[in-house]
Parts: C-alpha cells; structure tokens; sequence
C-alpha cells in the first residue's frame, strides 16, 4: 500500500493521507479551501486539480455530502490519491480518476455537480519555470490547464444555483473576477488570507454561484499569524489539526 518513496501522513482527525517523500506535498491553501467550502451544502461535488486527493478527503470528514469526485491529470499522483481513499476506507463516498480536466465534461456529463472546489496551478506557463517538466512544476504552474480551463469547465458541469469555490493569489484575482463573470459564475464571496497583520494578502478564497445575482461579499481577512509569530485562533481551529509534511 506504502511505497518506499512514499510516507503516511496523520491528519489527525482520524484519516490519512499518502504523499511522496520528495514531491509535491498539499499545503495550507487545500487546508483553508476545504474549510472555505465545507458549509455549501452538496450531494454531488468535484474537485479539479486533484493532486493527492487531500480536498476530497478532507471534505469527507468535514461534510455529509455522499459523493465526492477528483480529477487529476497525473497517472502516478491519481493512482497515489486512489490508494488514500481505500486506506481510508472512503470507497463508498469519494473517487478519484485519472484524466484531464479538460475532458471532465465528457466523463462527468454537463450540469451534474452542484459544488466544485479547485486549488488550481497558480502561476502562469513559463513564470519561472524550469525546462523539465516534473510533477511539482506541473503542481505550481499552468502547464497542462489553465485559470480559463478551470473556469470553462467548472461552468460547463455546474448546475444553476451550483457553487465554485477556489483559492488563488491575489494577483490574479482580475482574471479570476473576469473569468468567472464570462462564463457565468457570479463572484458571491472574497476572502484575503494574510501571513499576518502588517503583511500584504498572499492568498485569496473565492466562492461563486452558476447564474447567480450580482452581490460580491468581502468577508474579513484571514490572518496567519499573530504579532508574536503563533498561529492565530482561527488558523489554529482551521488548520492546527491537520500536519502537511511528513
């Protein structure tokens, strides 16, 4: 089940999660994400750029919604995610598949799923990526799917009144507003995550609704770190139980 390059990591709420010793390993956004969405309710929910399959099993443990899907481009990452469920013993709730989300509508059908998470690639092809293409360069930049693909295709399987949830940094958040307007998902709810008071947003959490109305929420922002260099509250009721390396 556990590969020699690869280690168990303990989320501490009673699941688990396999991960590369070397590679790319989930973070603190998948964390914030999932706790981002978990409150829409959903019967039938998708997460793009599966990587690991930490989203999806965190949404398991964190929500009662019965069926829980991931997709992910890489053969190897996908196969490693579809070991984490059946560690888990989330068969009967979660499923990861190898494939392109480019193609999720061909595999899914349209209008099918009425909540979408994504924790997408952030950087652009070509920002300061290396010649070799690895899984982490795959992971960190929009190498195989773009914010467009995310966006088009998130539309193209929500249904109306479906919720779209993603965190991004900031920098891109006037591509993001844009894109999700041009493809119908209304921007509902804004939050900025900051590594602390004094310092600017490094992250953004965006909720949106398929043909929602026109009213943008800015909810207050998320602080990482006290003055003192702890962990504030609320991070620490978020993600204080939840380790990320191995």
């Amino acid at each position: 089940m556990i590969r020699n390059d690869e280690c168990l990591d303990d989320l501490q709420n009673g699941l688990f999660i396999i991960q590369k010793q070397n590679g790319f390993k989930f973070g603190v956004d998948a964390v914030l994400l999932s706790d981002f969405a978990k409150d829409a309710r959903s019967d039938n929910t998708l997460d793009l750029c599966t990587g690991t399959g930490i989203i999806p099993i965190l949404l398991s443990a964190k929500t009662k919604t019965e069926n829980i899907c991931g997709i992910e481009i890489q053969e190897n990452i996908a196969e490693m995610a579809q070991r984490s469920v059946i560690y888990n013993n989330l068969g009967g709730r979660v499923h990861i598949i190898q494939g392109d989300l480019k193609n999720a509508p061909d595999i899914y059908g349209r209008a099918v799923f009425d909540k979408i998470t994504c924790n997408p690639p952030y950087m652009k092809y070509g920002a300061g990526i290396k010649n070799d293409i690895n899984t982490k360069s795959v992971s960190r930049h929009e190498v195989l799917c773009s914010l467009d693909d995310v966006l088009r295709v998130s539309s193209c399987m929500l249904i109306s009144k479906g919720r779209f949830f993603m965190i991004h940094r900031p920098s891109r958040l006037a591509d993001i507003i844009c894109g999700m307007r041009s493809y119908r998902i209304e921007p509902k709810r804004l939050r900025f995550v900051q590594p602390s008071y004094e310092k600017a947003p490094n992250l953004v959490l965006v909720e949106g609704m398929k043909d929602g109305g026109e009213e943008l929420k800015l909810m207050p922002p998320l602080y990482m770190y006290n003055p003192d260099g702890t962990y504030s509250d609320e991070i620490n009721k978020i993600y204080g139980r939840h380790k990320k390396d191995c």
